[in-house]
């Protein structure tokens, strides 16, 4: 039989845990058991409150301020997740769901279904990528920082304003698995324009850095189609394994528009996790308190002030969002051909 109780996150269940299962996992009985969220949800719980203490306290009695946010949890895949007091139901992406995450908030749940993948399969299908790599264990760094540290070197070498516009004629559409949000299209497929013999090293740090601009333009487009949809997102919060990438945030701050805010730790699942165990365990009186207490501000990314830079990606978000419009129009065109 379905139950019919439904509990908010971190709410203590029964009388905590029973003589046998404490016993199998080699805890105390009666140790609290709180209602658990999933991963990505964690992390919200874990980042959504991780403001400088000056914003905190400007908003410390604005319930509305939390629904100005938006996480992202960037990992294999990206999470975008955003609440508000009002069920907003929006084309193309997940939800409303009713305290999915925060207490007697909605939660809207964005996605983009390869994000560091995506990354990884571009760098590993290059055939520049073994040298890059070897140089990258010799020199005990990351491939992903080696490949940043070479797009400023470009840069300077190759006398262009900002970093960024070593992409000009190379665009990408990110959709290799499909598009999740806001277009919910799983026959969406990749695409790469600009394509030429060079497989030199500094191409594939030129590919890097077009597909890392491509999955901002995509974060970029799921935030300005849930603010056309009721949401209010002014702020982004990142967590996970591409947040620690600055690279890949600093773009993110660029094309968004967006300051985004980094917390100060950096496993914020298991954060998340935690603050739902001191709920249940009632040393907070509900999660808000305790996101409030337990959640802290690292970085904060802002936007570059050029606006040069806002020109720029102004222009390729365009070419973005045309590359989908004209896949369509491909698939329409090979649809008619075998019908």
């Amino acid at each position: 039989m379905t139950g019919r109780s439904v509990a908010f996150p971190g709410h203590g269940l029964g009388s905590g845990l029973t003589p046998t299962a404490a016993k199998e996992l080699g805890l105390l009985a009666g140790t609290p058991v709180g209602t658990s969220l999933i991963d990505a949800h964690a992390g919200g719980v874990g980042v959504m409150e991780s403001l400088p203490k000056t914003d905190c306290e400007a908003e410390e009695n604005d319930n509305e301020a939390i629904s100005h946010r938006m996480v992202l949890v960037c990992g294999t895949s990206t999470c975008h997740m955003a609440v508000s007091r009002d069920k907003l139901f929006i084309p193309g992406v997940w939800g409303p769901f009713w305290s999915a995450m925060i207490p007697e908030y909605w939660l809207t749940e964005g996605g983009q279904s390869a994000t560091g993948a995506l990354l990884d399969y571009i760098i590993e299908n290059h055939v520049s990528s073994p040298r890059l790599a070897n140089r990258a264990a010799s020199q005990n760094t990351s491939l992903f920082l080696l490949l940043n540290n070479m797009l400023e070197s470009m840069m300077s070498e190759m006398q262009y304003p900002f970093i960024a516009a070593l992409t000009e004629d190379i665009h990408v559409l990110p959709d290799f698995h499909g598009n999740r949000s806001p277009i919910a299209d799983p026959k969406a497929k990749g695409v790469v324009c600009g394509l030429t013999l060079d497989t030199s090293e500094k191409q594939l740090a030129r590919l890097y850095l077009a597909t890392m601009q491509g999955i901002a333009y995509g974060t970029r487009h799921i935030v300005e189609h849930c603010n056309a949809n009721g949401h209010k997102i002014d702020t982004l919060l990142a967590c996970g394994g591409l947040s620690k990438n600055a690279l890949f945030i600093q773009e993110h701050a660029d094309i968004i528009g967006c300051p985004i805010m980094l917390p100060r730790e950096s496993e914020s699942v298991l954060l998340g996790a935690a603050i739902l165990g001191a709920v249940a365990a009632k040393k907070y009186s509900c999660l808000s308190d305790a996101m409030k207490a337990l959640n802290a501000a690292g970085r904060v990314i802002h936007p570059s002030k050029d606006p040069r830079v806002k020109k720029y990606h102004d222009a390729k978000y365009r070419i973005f969002l045309e590359l989908y419009e004209q896949q369509l129009s491909h698939r329409s065109i090979m649809a008619q051909a075998l019908a």
